[in-house]
């Protein structure tokens, strides 16, 4: 019995991608020499797939952090934290996040995904409802499948559907958590968290906000959306990444809920996953530091983020609802997707390629992500770059010029 049979239509999809040009989940780059340049092929290629938002993985300061840690504390800590001790840096690190947030309480955890897997299947278990928007990520979803809480799903970004759906569970036995994240990685658009927040809170339901792309993007100190908007105090627990805008790796939950702290406990992917290593850990302290302390970063990510918005969409692409750190494109067609990343990827710019049935709209997306470390001339010459292919492959209709009309 061959286990991996089931992965056959997967083999034959990827050998397909391959006959094309580049396997887009294959990519391999020889070197990266700053947040938006690296090598592939023997030359040099713009960084638009990173979601290194704040362009914070070369900064000086992190990077020398880091080879400290490295050289006092070694290499890592070979356990969890709960087997094995925490280091004196994992407490001031939730104690920093938990400041940064004005929250009592901060739990961090080894990845992003770990994060929501871990908080969500806690927090919902067999009894609770479960109410995420349907669009929600990967992680979330796992995290309520790990937790076995009765899931029910509304429509994206739709406070009147949230509400409908809770107001049915009105006297039923358990708790409700409703699960929304500020900015939604696929199309980058952003929830209406204040009317979302009333939903909740009228139908007695607790609120969990996953502002892993809104963190440091939104807010006047880039604590993200629920700041943005004004509704922290109707937040109940914040989840967030160290993989976007603190150029690092791992996740936190951030907290105001009493006995937070015997969420370590009970936890099971915080229980059981070797903790962060010290060089980590270094990084991300004085990342989170200058994302604190320097609010120009917010402003050239968004500034950038408007100028390749609205130069793709002057071109006449199909992008989403609102000017963020995430671009996407939207084409008809996975065979056109394919064909048009890899010509950008000849053209010597990266991004991602997402697929269905992957995407919220089951079509393929060119999905970029603006750093405040790109340069306004690297964001012209990726616009060009989208012309000039979109031309090429009849995307786009050209009278001596580049028209706005989209022909996907």
């Amino acid at each position: 019995m061959n286990l991996l049979a089931k992965f056959d239509n997967l083999k034959s999809r990827l050998q397909a991608l391959a006959e094309v040009g580049h396997n887009p989940f294959q990519i391999h780059f020889e070197a990266i020499h700053s947040a938006t340049i690296g090598i592939l092929d023997g030359r040099e290629t713009m960084l638009f797939g990173t979601n290194n938002y704040l362009g914070l993985t070369f900064d000086p300061e992190a990077v020398e952090a880091s080879c400290r840690a490295v050289r006092e504390q070694g290499t890592g800590t070979t356990g969890s934290r709960v087997a094995n001790g925490s280091y004196a840096s994992h407490g001031a690190l939730e104690a920093e996040l938990a400041t940064f947030f004005g929250r009592r309480h901060a739990m961090v955890f080894s990845t992003g995904y770990q994060a929501n897997l871990g908080i969500i299947s806690t927090l919902a278990g067999r009894g609770d409802h479960l109410i995420l928007d349907a669009d929600s990520h990967a992680s979330i979803y796992d995290g309520a499948r790990m937790g076995a809480a009765e899931v029910i799903r509304f429509r994206h970004n739709d406070p009147e559907d949230l509400a409908k759906r809770l107001k049915r569970l009105a006297g039923a036995e358990g708790g409700k958590l409703v699960v929304v994240e500020g900015i939604y990685s696929m199309l980058g658009d952003i929830a209406p968290l204040a009317e979302l927040a009333q939903a909740a809170h009228e139908n007695g339901a607790a609120l969990l906000v996953d502002e892993a792309h809104s963190m440091g993007i939104l807010g006047a100190h880039g604590r993200g959306l629920a700041e943005a908007v004004g509704v922290e105090d109707q937040v109940d627990f914040v989840v967030g990444t160290f993989s976007k805008s603190l150029g690092s790796v791992g996740g936190f939950c951030v907290s105001d809920a009493e006995d937070f702290d015997l969420l370590r406990l009970v936890c099971r992917p915080y229980m059981f996953t070797a903790s962060l290593p010290p060089s980590v850990i270094a990084s991300t302290r004085v990342a989170l530091a200058r994302l604190a302390s320097d609010s120009g970063l917010r402003t050239r990510v968004m500034a950038n983020a408007e100028h390749f918005y609205t130069g793709l969409h002057a071109l006449g692409f199909q992008l989403g609802p609102d000017v963020s750190p995430v671009v996407a494109v939207t084409l008809e067609t996975t065979e056109l997707a394919v064909v048009f990343w890899n010509a950008l990827l000849a053209a010597g710019v990266y991004l991602n390629l997402a697929l269905p049935p992957a995407t919220p709209t089951s079509r393929p997306l060119l999905r970029a992500s603006v750093s405040a470390a790109h340069t306004p001339a690297q964001i012209d010459a990726a616009i060009d770059a989208y012309a000039q292919v979109g031309e090429q492959l009849g995307v786009l209709r050209v009278d001596g010029r580049v028209a706005a009309a989209y022909a996907g």
